[in-house]
């Protein structure tokens, strides 16, 4: 049973006290937060649920829920909005049914609070206990490469819920979508407009709104209001397209995105006649404008404007149909409205979209995996805004624009920028290094965590994150792959104060010391993590490289050697040792507890725990349906140290028990219940699609996968892993170094052989034993 905050809690409260409901304590029964969804198989045996139902006595009285019992699609309880000190009983007959879906929204007014029960309660059934429905596809992949949910074919279509952002370079939009319980749309587009900054302008001071509900212009069908939309089909890529019924004979078709290069969220309308006569449609244009006060915003008033396009009066015979379109945007009020051709629009947005899919190709026999990495490049390379301060990538999810951070965007993101093939990106990279650079100082004072509203601020609330580690293992690796020695020269200044930073933080076990880690502080990470030490030691192995391609002094570049050596060791020292029972690390001093970071090593090539770590990380106590738990025994997950440790277990060289786990978790975000990218974290944030994870996915198959990594400006190694069962896998266009790159690898018999090209021309091909890594000098 899914809980919208903390785990369900069978026969206690979701605080784990006795069930009391208006006073009444209940000795079974399940406490959950809203927003709650379980789903039963029933298999046509059971017949009957009873169960007394509401708020526990546990919360404030702010509280609100709605409980829906649903069955095979039909709404068979509805206990309305129910506050504190009400109790409703359930008593639903269930003969016949295949599946019984129970639900806990919140009330209307959000989910503080919302600690609501399932007292005593109680199926009766024949035979075997009906068992939970446990599906990770509820969405099926097309044929044009996007995904689709087929809504009437979907038992439990009704009451699901799901949100997914998209990104321009003006605005953020993020669709909040569903099926309520009577089959209509439920629809909501949280816009956000980065560059329109609010008071206080910190962090979170972009402009945003909520736009509700259908917003559709009026629409008359031989006279009669258009009827309530209710959805057949939604699909995904890059764009979201909702095809609906709208009464007998009708299908309207929504297409959303937001605007490439204007502060606009659009729809893009389709009303098509699909019945056997002809119809007369009237629309009347939609217009509304709204203020923001002046005091509320960096540049005063803000205007929202909602606008369709113009009145249409026009027969449709059966087969016909006519385009309208919606608009919501916003400007400053001495700016003139925006004029736009929607139909315009979403070309560029589709243009956008097709060029992207021609970079960076990962081909294999699992369609799963390969639509994962098309998807992941999309929202890795739309969350880019262009800022005053530049072009920014940034992580969105509602709340984090026109910033950059050391961990999303110096270490997540820029790596995979250097070689993705999309110069937009590998500006925002560029652009983020030379923000941090503005930090050095003399003084030795840490490097902000985040530059914030449009680089006119900074935050390090968390203090030293290990930023500096951070920011040097992302510059090395982009310096690298970008192949450019420019570019590497304008990075290495910036590099070399980040070694040196680390260097000084040095603790008397040898490792580096920080304030926390990238989580700042929600888990302990003791006075010196792993992670930080590991990036550190990444970054110095790359300096080695990068600074003799640049000719710099040997003096230096034999210290950074040393120092990577003796860190090495020292990781080992100070960190390793028994936890749990498994051979692996200690994330600080006196961590008992397995920590989803303990992959970290695995990534920079630091095997000397492989085995111990790889059993660790998939062991019950860390993984779960949704992979790595942050901390043995938490439900709280964060995708990123889920990508980081799939990759690491494939550079290690367990390339079946990584493949295994990399399907299913691909298959959960891909096509389960929600979609279509990694996530930020859970419980906080509702998984969040941020971008730098889709970074990271891309990352897990082109580093890890395919063991790609730069080794100098014109030098990478590669050490495809390739499963058992896969005659060939590829990876194309790979833009790295001034060149494109492909690498193949092809099963032969009990071998394998490994082609590399680049620019077209074959310049590696041979057999390969898929254990050493291949060198290759352009």
């Amino acid at each position: 049973m899914s809980s919208g905050f903390g785990q369900a809690k069978p026969r206690t409260s979701l605080d784990g006290n006795p069930i009391q409901i208006n006073g009444k304590t209940y000795q079974r029964g399940v406490g959950v937060h809203a927003v709650s969804r379980y789903v039963l198989a029933l298999d046509g045996k059971v017949t009957r649920f009873k169960a007394v139902v509401g708020l526990d006595d546990e919360v404030n009285p702010t509280a609100s829920v709605n409980y829906l019992v649903i069955a095979d699609g039909e709404t068979l309880f509805d206990s309305g909005v129910m506050k504190m000190k009400e109790a409703k009983e359930v008593d639903v007959d269930l003969t016949g049914k295949k599946f019984l879906t129970l639900v806990i929204d919140d009330g209307g007014d959000g989910i503080v609070a919302d600690h609501a029960d399932w007292a005593d309660a109680k199926i009766t059934y024949e035979g075997k206990a009906p068992m939970p429905h446990e599906s990770d596809r509820r969405w099926g992949i097309q044929k044009d490469g996007s995904i689709q949910w087929d809504i009437p074919n979907d038992p439990l279509a009704v009451g699901h819920q799901d949100h997914v952002e998209m990104s321009g370079r003006y605005t953020a939009v993020i669709v909040r979508y569903g099926i309520n319980r009577d089959g209509s749309l439920k629809l909501t587009r949280h816009i956000v407009w980065p560059m329109l900054r609010t008071i206080p302008n910190d962090t979170h001071g972009s402009l945003a709104r909520d736009f509700k509900g259908a917003l559709l212009p009026e629409i008359e069908v031989d006279g009669q209001a258009i009827a309530v939309e209710k959805p057949r089909t939604i699909t995904h890529r890059g764009v979201m397209t909702i095809t609906s019924r709208v009464g007998d004979g009708l299908e309207l078709t929504r297409v959303i995105f937001p605007s490439m290069e204007k502060p606009a969220a659009m729809e893009q309308c389709t009303l098509k006649n699909v019945g056997n006569k002809k119809v007369r449609v009237r629309l009347k244009s939609l217009q509304t404008e709204q203020r923001t006060e002046a005091s509320q915003g960096v540049d005063g008033v803000y205007v929202f404007r909602t606008e369709s396009s113009k009145d249409q009066d026009q027969s449709l015979a059966p087969g016909a149909s006519m385009q309208f379109s919606l608009t919501h945007s916003a400007r400053r009020e001495a700016e003139k409205p925006l004029e736009l051709d929607s139909a315009k629009e979403l070309n560029e947005r589709l243009a956008y979209i097709s060029g992207l899919d021609a970079e960076l190709q990962f081909v294999s026999p699992d369609e799963i995996l390969n639509r994962s990495f098309g998807f992941a490049k999309i929202r890795a390379a739309e969350s880019i805004f262009r800022t005053k301060g530049g072009l920014m990538h940034a992580p969105g999810g509602g709340r984090y624009y026109a910033a950059i951070w050391a961990n999303d965007q110096a270490e997540y993101a820029n790596p995979l920028f250097a070689y993705l093939g999309d110069d937009v990106a590998r500006e925002s990279a560029e652009n983020s290094f030379r923000h941090f650079a503005r930090f050095m100082n003399d003084d030795w004072e840490p490097i902000p965590s985040s530059i914030i509203a449009e680089g006119d601020d900074i935050w390090n609330g968390a203090g030293d994150r290990g930023d500096a580690a951070m920011i040097a293992y992302g510059a090395t690796r982009y310096a690298m792959a970008r192949g450019d020695q420019t570019i590497a020269r304008k990075l290495w200044p910036l590099i070399e104060w980040c070694l040196e930073y680390s260097r000084r933080k040095l603790n008397d076990g040898g490792v580096v010391a920080s304030d926390c880690d990238e989580l700042e502080r929600r888990f302990p990470a003791g006075k010196a993590n792993l992670c930080t030490s590991s990036l550190h030691y990444d970054a110095l192995v790359s300096a080695v490289a990068l600074g003799r391609d640049l000719g710099q002094p040997k003096k230096q570049i034999a210290q950074y050697e040393r120092e990577a050596k003796e860190l090495r060791i020292a990781i080992e020292s100070y960190f390793g040792g028994k936890v749990e029972g498994f051979d692996t690390y200690r994330y600080f001093e006196g961590n008992k507890l397995l920590r989803s970071w303990i992959c970290i090593p695995l990534t920079v090539g630091i095997d000397e725990r492989r085995d111990g770590t790889i059993d660790a990380l998939f062991s019950k106590r860390l993984w779960t349906e949704d992979g790595l738990a942050t901390e043995a025994g938490n439900q709280t997950f964060w995708d990123r140290s889920t990508l980081y440790g799939l990759r690491g277990v494939f550079c290690a060289g367990a390339t079946e028990k990584g493949i295994d786990y990399l399907k299913k978790y691909s298959a959960r975000r891909l096509l389960g219940d929600h979609v279509p990218y990694p996530v930020e974290a859970y419980p906080e944030g509702n998984q969040r699609h941020l971008s730098a994870e889709s970074a990271l996915y891309i990352r897990l198959i082109v580093e890890g996968m395919f063991g790609f990594h730069p080794t100098g400006l014109r030098s990478f190694t590669c050490l495809p892993r390739l499963p058992e069962g896969w005659p060939k896998m590829s990876l194309r266009n790979i833009d790295a170094f001034g060149t494109s790159i492909d690498i193949e690898v092809v099963r032969k018999g009990e071998k394998q052989h490994v082609t590399v090209k680049a620019a077209g021309k074959t310049i590696e091909s041979r057999e390969y034993d898929g254990k050493t890594p291949i060198q290759i000098q352009l």
